[in-house]
């Protein structure tokens, strides 16, 4: 399918950067369904960047679908609710893919539950407006998206009401909404693209509105077509650009989407406001749509159930709470030579084997790989052939920082600046000597973020 006519921003791409298997067809075409509710759900207090929220209700207490049930009292924080009709049970501890162990909120199903296409309705159907600008105010904007949890769904569970308070402080003339998901494998955001892109369209506008942008962009990477045309056709009329990259990994990292866009440089340590930009998920606006359209909080998310090692690769909207084992029970089960799961994709995600671990806002995906897939062979010494330094889009030396962090040099890993790594996996992918770079540097930057805290 060609693309849609269309000018590319900015150089369309970033320097850098790597082009892994995409493995994108296994759920490409799997339409969204709707998980039925859980017996019962158990939701971590911590579900975002910041501060856990603080329980409201008590054991044995009866709540609604869509009621709070946790409070986030810090800035830096996001309410939880209920995504089922239930009663509250005694609290537990549970385990995520990361291997933090938190508090959670258990909540046992009863009487009649929302589900099907009635809930598909509910949160992605029926119309959007795009008159956004004229309805809603930037301060009623923000106090929705807090009072609905809204945090950011792409993987990082930023509180979106901190990314969207206005600000005027801050000249934020662009909004870029990140629709590219380069990641190997997942097609989350993909799907809603092509099944909910008016949900997208409104929400766009309405966090555009929120900060002030004069521009709004959605980028999408060119090996998505019909999610180009299916977001510009909803676009039509309003305020917000379609534009196209090229696909590469990690395009959609906010520094690299930034430069592909707009052709502007975001600093080695600063944010995108630095340079008069604000980033969004595509998820997380079509979530902030509902939160601020229809008054409605974040119980629900879709999750990519995707790799060789699952029977049914799928995408799936699903109740926050609900457990890995249904999620992979729902999609066929486990195939014989499953081998490994990992939260999200394989380049950043988190290789976990609990599986009674909680779907949570942050879940992108679950990616199950098979033997052949995760073969590797034995760490030999770094040959100095200086891939990783070809192929880092934060322009780092990564040997330089994974040697510093496995022999304890923190002087050095802070002078070759460990914490501007985000973890991309790029360095590792290219890696002949198969050293376990990310590991190394992820274990140095919490070393070093500790020692700045004390």
């Amino acid at each position: 399918m060609e693309l849609p006519a269309i000018a590319v921003r900015g150089k369309g791409s970033f320097n850098h950067g790597i082009h892994p298997p995409e493995r994108k067809e296994l759920a490409a075409e799997a339409v969204i369904e709707v998980m039925p509710p859980p017996s019962r759900v158990v939701l971590p207090l911590l579900q975002n960047i910041g501060a856990p929220c603080e329980p409201i209700v008590k054991p044995r207490q009866k709540v609604a679908y869509g009621d709070m049930v946790g409070k986030g009292k810090a800035f830096v924080s996001a309410t939880l609710h209920s995504p089922i009709n239930g009663i509250v049970q005694r609290s537990v501890v549970t385990t995520l893919p990361n291997g933090r162990h938190l508090p959670a909120m258990v909540i046992k199903a009863d009487g009649d539950q929302l589900t099907g296409q009635a809930l598909w309705e509910d949160i992605y159907g029926g119309p959007w407006p795009h008159d956004c600008r004229a309805i809603y105010a930037p301060d009623t904007i923000a106090q929705a998206i807090h009072k609905a949890g809204i945090v950011g769904l792409g993987g990082a569970a930023f509180p979106t009401h901190v990314k969207i308070m206005p600000n005027e402080k801050l000249d934020i003339d662009t909004l870029i909404v990140n629709g590219c998901e380069c990641e190997p494998y997942l097609t989350t955001d993909y799907r809603l693209m092509l099944e909910a892109p008016r949900a997208i369209v409104a929400g766009a506008l309405l966090a555009g509105r929120a900060v002030g942008a004069k521009q709004i962009i959605i980028g999408v990477e060119d090996n998505k077509p019909r999610a180009i045309e299916s977001l510009m056709i909803s676009a039509e009329g309003s305020d917000v650009q379609i534009a196209v990259v090229k696909t590469k990994y990690p395009q959609g990292s906010e520094k690299q989407l930034i430069k592909a866009l707009l052709n502007r440089v975001v600093p080695l340590g600063a944010l995108p406001s630095a340079v008069g930009v604000a980033l969004s998920n595509v998820a997380t606006v079509a979530a902030v749509a509902r939160g601020v359209v229809r008054g409605k909080a974040l119980t629900h998310r879709v999750v990519c159930v995707t790799g060789a090692g699952i029977v049914q690769p799928k995408n799936v909207l699903v109740a926050l709470g609900t457990s890995v084992r249904e999620l992979v029970d729902y999609c066929g089960g486990l195939r014989e030579d499953a081998a490994r799961m990992v939260a999200g994709g394989p380049m950043m995600g988190f290789a976990f084997t609990h599986m009674d671990t909680p779907v949570t806002k942050g879940s992108s995906g679950l990616t199950v790989l098979t033997r052949d897939d995760v073969q590797r062979g034995a760490e030999t010494a770094c040959v100095r052939c200086g891939r990783c330094v070809d192929v880092c889009p934060m322009q780092l030396a990564p040997t330089r920082l994974a040697m510093a962090a496995r022999y304890k040099k923190w002087d050095v890993a802070e002078r070759f600046s460990i914490m501007a790594c985000f973890e991309c996996g790029s360095c590792a992918y290219i890696c002949p000597a198969q050293i376990p770079l990310v590991q190394l540097i992820r274990a140095g930057k919490a070393t070093v973020a500790a020692a700045g805290k004390k």
